[in-house]
């Protein structure tokens, strides 16, 4: 009985609103009818009849509902958001976007509250959908009022982290509705930590062999000035020292200009089977050094790709140097190609056979100054930004990078062309 009551109630207050609603349209159409047959010399009888028939249509036969328009409190936001107009606005907004009442209780959401945040019925406390403490601190000051706009951090942990700057403020004056709009600031609080990190591992990178050199000029100066034998063996260490500082800014220099350039336009038309041949004819010296046989397993045609000559041999000497040093173990690096796969574009694969690398480590490789092995790499003279210029280098191609490894069984690189 409860439930019925309630439903009968309910469709009470929905046939008010409806007439609430089209007042001023079911006034006229009354006058009219009375004023029609009054004038017939009527006695007003039918035209009641009639006006009853009107009102009861107005109120129980809800109509076609125009699109847009929600189901629940449409009278509020007829009233005070300006009807389909305001709402076609909000629904167009790109970020997640709340409208709430005085109560916290969700009004409207928009597609892309609902797709950050789940389904949100009309009626949810905004309380319940956000629980994190400083969302329901949040809340409460705006709906306390004061002068606005309000404005806090949020993040949310689940099911990806991301974090939101969330502003709110009152929709007009005495509506008694408020706008919650997220801002997702996650790309760009990512950016801010990688530029962070950047100089962070940059300085610690000179730091070390500057420190390195001060302490030597101040050996060679003091205990060492009289030593012959020391003092040969402080300059060969500064020289080393001072080359790998070198090294770092060229590498740093090479980086800054890729991101400044970072789309090539044009190009010309290379073989790379040709290009590979002098990579491997301007490595072996190092594959000498290192012990390793360079192998390659090349088409007899030609494979034709549009780019930058000089930019793609920086590509497969840091490779093949990569290959050498780190995979040496395995005494062989092979370098194969393929003129076109079935999806039409072209491969060079780069394949050590050394200790190989661990999978953690395969999606940050590329990334400035990772290293697998710190002391191995400083060891090699490495910089840690070598695989992140090949990635650059290979992006303003709009080429790839693919990386397979195994531990103990060696790595492969593989530079993917796109078709032409």
């Amino acid at each position: 009985m409860k439930k019925e009551d309630a439903a009968r109630g309910g469709s009470a207050k929905a046939a008010l609103r409806r007439l609430a609603r089209n007042w001023h349209i079911l006034a006229a159409a009354s006058a009219a009818l009375l004023a029609l047959d009054l004038f017939l010399v009527g006695s007003g009888a039918v035209a009641a009849l009639a006006v009853a028939f009107v009102l009861a249509v107005a109120a129980f036969f809800p109509g076609k509902r125009r699109e847009g328009m929600p189901e629940k409190g449409d009278d509020a936001l007829t009233r005070d958001l300006g009807t389909l107009p305001a709402l076609h606005l909000a629904a167009a907004v790109q970020d997640p976007l709340y409208v709430f009442d005085e109560g916290g209780t969700v009004v409207y959401a928009n597609e892309a509250a609902r797709t950050a945040f789940g389904s949100t019925a009309q009626g949810t406390s905004l309380q319940l959908r956000f629980r994190a403490p400083e969302m329901h601190d949040f809340i409460a000051r705006v709906l306390e009022g004061g002068s606005g706009p309000f404005a806090t951090d949020y993040t949310e942990r689940v099911p990806i982290e991301r974090a939101y700057r969330v502003s709110a403020m009152p929709i007009g004056e005495g509506s008694g509705l408020f706008v919650l709009l997220f801002k997702d600031q996650s790309e760009a609080r990512r950016i801010d930590r990688m530029r962070a990190d950047f100089i962070a591992n940059a300085s610690h990178e000179l730091r070390t062999p500057l420190a390195s050199i001060a302490g030597f000029i101040e050996t060679l100066r003091g205990p060492a000035r009289d030593d012959p034998d020391a003092r040969e063996n402080f300059l060969q260490i500064m020289q080393d020292q001072t080359a790998r500082m070198a090294r770092l800014i060229d590498d740093l220099l090479s980086l800054s200009r890729l991101e400044i350039k970072s789309h090539m336009k044009g190009g010309e038309h290379i073989d790379l089977k040709q290009l590979l041949e002098s990579v491997r004819d301007s490595m072996a010296h190092l594959a000498a050094e290192s012990n390793v046989a360079i192998e390659l397993d090349l088409p007899e045609a030609p494979i034709k790709v549009q780019g930058d000559r000089d930019g793609l041999v920086q590509v497969f000497e840091n490779l093949l140097e990569n290959a050498c040093k780190y995979g040496g173990s395995g005494g062989r690096v092979m370098i194969t190609a393929t003129a076109a796969e079935q999806d039409g574009s072209k491969r060079v694969t780069v394949t050590d056979f050394g200790p190989g690398i661990a999978e953690e480590h395969i999606p940050r490789i590329t990334e400035r100054f990772y290293r697998v092995d710190v002391e191995n790499s400083r060891a090699q003279k490495g910089t840690g930004l070598g695989l992140s210029i090949v990635k650059h280098i290979l992006a303003r191609h709009g080429a790839r990078l693919s990386i397979r490894s195994r531990v103990g069984e060696g790595s492969s690189f593989t530079v993917i062309f796109p078709p032409e």
